[in-house]
């Protein structure tokens, strides 16, 4: 068994898997905010509970693995991806700017999730708040549940009444689902995890705080600390990339992917 602080961030020799960027055209103090239930309003933080969990998958990408169980404490994630009204907020609050789709007829929506921010911004938008963003297992333990799905729902595949996902053929939107492009949050009740967070597959992808490495193996100076973690998938995506275990490494500068979002997580009580 091992406890997050020894799942081993050295790197092998992989690939790196990068994300054709979809383009359409220092961090915030934080506050005392971890004490409340909504610290985003309109946004609760729903506690995820203290055990083992399987983390990884041993059959997928070469840098899903090596599988194993870990040890992860209690926490709370925001049940809903950051809305653009939420990322409105704290623009407001703090002067920072808008992020790169502010306006898009679609993109835009005050009710979908803010897309076109960089790690930064998303780092600041959580440490705002009193928040952060989730490690990847966090992210991994509240999509998949403590036995370890593919899914948030189980191991069948990601349907259209259960997920914002893309067209067969990579990568575009698809309106199948009912969503060309992204989705109000929430919209999937039937793609909940476990503890009812909702779109953690598919709507948008969502920064982790974690710098990319494989699991297990040598750190490859050419890779180290230069690319921040996004997971599950979004309304642009098909087949692999919309699981559990899928990781992406992304340059955490870049600001302009019309798919690319965030949530936040807190300590439990």
């Amino acid at each position: 068994m091992r406890s997050p602080s020894s799942v081993s961030r050295s790197s092998a020799a992989l690939a790196v898997v990068m994300l054709a960027p979809i383009v359409f055209g220092a961090a915030a103090d934080a506050t005392d905010a971890t004490d409340a239930a909504d610290a985003i309003p309109g946004n609760e933080l729903v506690e995820v509970p203290a055990g083992t969990f399987i983390f990884g998958r041993d059959g997928g990408r070469d840098n899903e693995g090596p599988q194993a169980e870990v040890d992860l404490p209690a926490f709370r994630m925001l049940r809903t991806e950051v809305t653009n009204d939420q990322y409105g907020s704290f623009v407001i609050e703090t002067g920072r700017g808008l992020p790169a789709y502010a306006g898009h007829p679609i993109l835009g929506k005050g009710n979908h999730p803010v897309v076109g921010v960089s790690w930064q911004e998303a780092d600041g938008f959580c440490r705002h708040n009193g928040l952060t963003l989730p490690s990847e297992e966090q992210y991994e333990r509240a999509a998949r549940g403590p036995k370890g799905g593919l899914f948030p729902w189980g191991d069948d595949g990601p349907g259209p009444q259960r997920v914002n996902r893309g067209a067969p053929n990579c990568c575009g939107g698809d309106d199948d689902d009912g969503y060309f492009w992204t989705a109000p949050v929430g919209a999937f009740p039937q793609g909940a995890s476990v503890e009812g967070i909702v779109d953690l597959i598919g709507n948008a992808w969502e920064w982790t705080r974690d710098w990319y490495a494989p699991y297990d193996g040598p750190v490859d100076p050419e890779i180290a600390e230069k690319f921040r973690v996004l997971r599950g998938g979004s309304w642009s995506n098909s087949g692999e990339r919309l699981s559990t275990t899928y990781r992406l490494a992304y340059d955490p500068d870049f600001r302009f992917a019309a798919n690319g979002g965030f949530r936040c997580v807190a300590p439990a009580f």
